[in-house]
């Protein structure tokens, strides 16, 4: 069972989720290039210009650690980090567990993605200009659970720990890309788990994700907040396992 991280995190996001699956299965954590202990010379703007460059990413660890039937799970961008995985080597993975997934954060007709294309570049210059500033207005926020400042506090420190350039270009390539055709071509068993009050992926993703992906099971969590694998971990644990 392979863990990966959201934007602006690193492994250590999953640290109450991921031991609850050691027992049944081979955990495996990672850090995208730029985030925890990764090596940041290991960063090619090209290669990072876009999803796929991640989705080889997460099918390199794969394949050097010989694994094979994968259950992967993915939080927020890696969600569609994965799904791109899947699609390109299947048979490297079993089932697909998206946590609080979108595959477009920008609206479009017919569509909510919860944010106007000015407010998504506004977003980017503002973390460009300042990313300090930026971390500590946006992960609290993002974050939610306003009654447990800590936690905004912990995605806070996660989002100043991220190399600074990288992080630009893992945001642009984050809140611009548009995964929505993908869905269709997803074969696995796929759960998405949606967090009931979320200000970065809407309800409304849940159901379109569901629509989209055959087969597809939909938990919306009691949870709010975009971190649920932070917040609830219990809930979250509870849902992966009656899918697994």
């Amino acid at each position: 069972m392979m863990f990966a991280h959201g934007f602006g995190c690193d492994q250590n996001m999953w640290r109450f989720v991921a031991p609850a699956f050691e027992d049944d299965f081979r955990t495996v954590l990672f850090d995208f290039v730029g985030a925890g202990g990764s090596s940041l010379d290991a960063y090619d703007p090209e290669r990072y210009s876009q999803l796929s460059g991640y989705a080889d990413d997460v099918i390199d660890v794969i394949e050097e650690l010989g694994l094979s039937g994968v259950v992967f799970v993915g939080h927020s961008v890696s969600a569609m980090i994965g799904v791109l995985a899947a699609l390109k080597k299947p048979d490297l993975f079993s089932k697909l567990v998206l946590v609080a997934p979108s595959p477009r954060y920008i609206d479009d007709e017919g569509y909510v993605g919860g944010f106007t294309v000015d407010q998504i570049e506004e977003l980017l210059a503002f973390l460009g200009e300042n990313p300090m500033a930026w971390s500590q207005a946006m992960a609290p926020a993002i974050m939610g659970n306003a009654d447990r400042p800590e936690l905004g506090q912990e995605l806070t420190e996660s989002f100043c720990r991220m190399d600074p350039e990288i992080a630009r270009g893992f945001a642009r390539v984050t809140f611009t890309a548009d995964n929505r055709e993908d869905l269709a071509r997803v074969s696995h068993p796929t759960l998405i788990l949606q967090c009931s009050d979320d200000i970065i992926a809407p309800l409304s993703i849940g159901d379109f994700l569901r629509d989209q992906i055959a087969g597809s099971r939909l938990i919306v969590l009691k949870a709010t907040g975009h971190c649920p694998n932070l917040s609830a971990p219990e809930e979250v644990v509870e849902a992966i396992r009656g899918f697994v």
